[in-house]
């Protein structure tokens, strides 16, 4: 069992992005000096196969050496305050890589382009749609749009007033919407609500129900017993959506 001054002692060392094998070879070697790998092996209880490996790495690092004493390769650590050299030496390749990186993204982001991100999430029930809307407004970007279309039926109406006066006061208000229903839920007191804030369109020809998009989701909701929501993470489905939003939308009166 490691004594409490063993742990804090490779604690500290995790901390500046020691992996843990990394850690007990160089406290070992502070602690026993300059030594071959039989003594540095059964101090650390570093494995046999992964000792070489983990050296090696040292050494990259800059903060153990190797000297040949009297045909016999020993390794050493370097003092604990050339850490900081350690250090600096990984802030500045850290740096060096996000500079490659601020170069490369467009070519990183081109990929994403032609091999869009694509899944899909089912979710059941009223806690189901709550955490599907969370889930279709995380990670926007202040220019995308949430467009809707909800077809009125009275079976549920006042299940889904009741959803969406309440869901919407959470939602934030930087979000811009729009959504078409059919003429019948002007009646609908989130019709009114959602009316003040938002942009609303009443059409009075059969349209798609229920659907939404935001960035490159879509969303679609079944409101009858039990409701499922399934939510696409796809940017040709939710393309398509808003093509068909804006056409049916030209057409709705407010």
């Amino acid at each position: 069992m490691k004594s409490n001054k063993e742990i804090n002692k490779l604690s500290d060392l995790l901390q500046i992005g020691l992996t843990e094998g990394e850690a007990k070879i160089y406290a070992a070697l502070l602690e026993i000096g300059p030594s071959s790998v039989g003594p540095i092996r059964k101090r650390s209880k570093v494995s046999h196969s992964n000792i070489y490996e983990i050296l090696d790495r040292l050494i990259e690092k800059g903060i153990v050496t190797t000297i040949i004493k009297n045909g016999v390769k020993t390794f050493q650590a370097v003092s604990p305050s050339n850490l900081f050299q350690y250090l600096e030496k990984k802030e500045k390749q850290i740096e060096k890589e996000k500079e490659i990186l601020k170069k490369a993204l467009p070519r990183i982001e081109a990929l994403q382009e032609t091999y869009p991100t694509q899944e899909a999430m089912m979710f059941v029930g009223l806690k189901g749609l709550r955490s599907a809307y969370e889930e279709l407004y995380k990670d926007g970007s202040p220019s995308d749009e949430n467009l809707w279309i909800y077809v009125h039926n009275e079976k549920y109406a006042k299940q889904s007033d009741k959803f969406y006066l309440h869901s919407w006061a959470n939602i934030p208000k930087k979000i811009k919407s729009r959504g078409i229903v059919d003429k019948s839920y002007r009646k609908s007191k989130f019709a009114k609500e959602f009316s003040k804030k938002h942009e609303l369109r009443f059409v009075d020809f059969p349209i798609f129900s229920h659907g939404e998009v935001y960035g490159n989701k879509f969303m679609l909701v079944s409101w009858e017993e039990d409701i499922i929501t399934v939510l696409v993470h796809a940017k040709h489905a939710s393309s398509h959506f808003k093509k068909y939003f804006e056409s049916v939308w030209n057409a709705g009166k407010k």
